[in-house]
């Protein structure tokens, strides 16, 4: 008898254990498996195998289980939390280095799959010379081309193509969020490699080949672990990296006041509830600061006192994602999933889960999966589906502000709600003057 291929393996422990995951996100599962070793799923209160490669958590731990459990973990391990977008594992990641988030596909995986470890993605990587190489891309104010030449020696010393060059900038001291976005966009549909942008006045002290070998859509640096920065980006060269260029490019023209980051943040949001985005987060020494005492060990180095001050001018206006990016998810205040018909009405429906924090994960989780299940069934006459999850009353209150500012119908969800198969149509039949709140018991 032939032995079981890992793959094969993997799915049927996917298949025992009821996971449902989308096309992108078994395809980072395998990619995993296949360097770290086979998957196997984390039993409450049981310790880490020490031979463990690829751990899958599917329940949430306490503090001390969530201590007692990393402090066992071997440091080539890898962790994966299916149910990513569910605060509950928030205290876990915390513990563990994260490394990425890959976003739902609708119905086929409705969920956001995070993954981390103890050790460092540097242990996952392949040869370098089996890794397409990147193409170095940075803009900058037309008459300072003394600010990228360093750049422009560097990738010529470590053999990366490059694509730099001046933009006549409508402001006089920096180039806008969308000038950038549109640099990039151009570069992407010009050139054949994945991108990395780098920032008009860094330093490039080593081959930035990390991106790339982790075979992501995008590579995104969090300062403070919250906070993107737009000064480095990778873009690998998939139709999910190039709606989040898109996606950009559209808010930063609709808001050339607003800085990059945000901007960049709420349209990563956006990319990931849409096409199954699968993100990479890059670590620190992509983007050291000039004096960091890492600084001589880092493959970026940008042209910056040791301070955030530069990344978010209004240190408030990001406190409504702050929590939820420190933990690589969405969040209460964004749709974790959107879900587009083939009807041609312009009518959308926002279904609000609510009370998240007060009920079991794995609960969650099935009604997120047969709300979206019923939708791909039988949309009810909506072409549009936008699914959130809130923990608290002021998530819920804050959803259905904007719900309705998109003129979309609302209904409120609690888990474990059983969601009939016409459940969209019940919505569409409904009287609009009808209250839209649909709970359980009702």
């Amino acid at each position: 008898m032939m032995p079981t291929s890992p793959s094969a393996k993997l799915t049927e422990l996917l298949q025992a254990s009821g996971l449902r995951l989308g096309t992108s996100q078994r395809r980072r599962l395998d990619w995993l498996a296949d360097r770290v070793g086979p998957a196997r799923l984390q039993r409450p209160g049981e310790a880490p195998h020490r031979d463990a490669g690829l751990v899958i958590v599917t329940e949430p731990m306490s503090g001390a289980g969530a201590e007692l459990f990393c402090n066992a973990l071997p440091r080539d391990c890898m962790v994966v939390l299916p149910f990513g977008e569910n605060p509950d594992f928030d205290f876990l990641k915390s513990k563990l280095t994260e490394f990425g988030t890959v976003g739902p596909c609708g119905a086929e995986g409705p969920h956001e799959m995070w993954w981390g470890g103890v050790g460092d993605a540097e242990t996952l990587v392949a040869d370098a010379g089996e890794t397409a190489r990147p193409r170095i891309v940075s803009c900058y104010q037309h008459g300072c081309d003394d600010l990228v030449w360093p750049l422009r020696q560097a990738a010529e010393s470590f053999g990366l193509a490059a694509h730099i060059g001046p933009l006549m900038s409508e402001c006089d001291d920096r180039v806008l969020a969308y000038e950038k976005a549109e640099f990039i966009l151009q570069a992407w549909e010009l050139f054949p490699e994945p991108l990395l942008y780098i920032e008009a006045g860094a330093l490039l002290q080593a081959p930035p080949l990390l991106p790339a070998q982790l075979d992501c859509d995008v590579a995104l640096h969090r300062w403070n672990r919250w906070e993107l920065s737009a000064r480095t980006l990778y873009f690998g060269r998939s139709d999910a990296a190039k709606a989040l260029l898109l996606g950009w490019l559209r808010l930063a023209k609709a808001h050339p006041a607003v800085w990059d980051g945000y901007l960049l943040d709420q349209a990563w949001s956006l990319a990931l509830s849409r096409s199954a985005l699968d993100t990479v987060w890059l670590p620190r020494s992509y983007h050291t600061l000039h004096g960091d005492p890492a600084q001589p060990s880092a493959v970026i180095v940008h042209d910056l006192p040791g301070t955030s001050a530069d990344l978010g001018p209004d240190p408030g206006f990001a406190s409504l994602v702050r929590t939820a990016r420190r933990a690589g998810r969405t969040g209460g205040r964004d749709a974790l999933v959107v879900m587009t018909s083939h009807q041609a009405s312009g009518d959308g429906v926002a279904v609000i889960l609510r009370d998240i924090a007060a009920a079991d994960s794995r609960v969650v989780a099935t009604t997120v999966e047969t709300t979206t299940s019923a939708f791909a069934a039988d949309n009810g006459g909506f072409g549009r589906l936008e699914l959130m999850l809130c923990a608290w009353r002021d998530e819920v209150d804050f959803a259905r502000e904007a719900a309705a500012s998109a003129r979309l119908r609302v209904a409120e969800i609690v888990p474990g709600q059983p969601i009939p198969h016409d459940f969209f149509a019940r919505l569409d039949r409904q009287d609009a003057g009808a209250p839209s709140l649909i709970a359980h018991g009702r």
